[in-house]
């Protein structure tokens, strides 16, 4: 799994194992060890970031600071997704 970066205990990494057509641009968020059913965070065309899924039962108060660290560095995240899967689409 490609880590993007790391903030605290937590893992943004994308998944390399994604399905078929790509889904929208996102990362995936978890405490220690990368996992496919992480919370799944979209990255928007204008790079905001919005909440898919908490699977991985983030605390609210820590959800809304990674949130906003993915937002801060979206279009890092955005320029290593198109560099690792060779296309893109966005959620919205």
């Amino acid at each position: 799994m490609p880590q993007i970066f790391k903030i605290g205990p937590y893992v943004i990494y994308f998944w390399s194992d994604e399905n078929m057509p790509l889904e929208p641009i996102h990362v995936h968020v978890a405490e220690g060890v990368p996992h496919a059913n992480a919370t799944k965070i979209w990255i928007t065309r204008k790079g905001k970031a919005l909440l898919c899924n908490n699977n991985s039962k983030i605390p609210p108060r820590q959800l809304r600071k990674l949130m906003r660290m993915i937002e801060a560095n979206s279009s890092e995240i955005i320029d290593a997704w198109f560099d690792y899967f060779d296309e893109g689409r966005y959620f919205c």
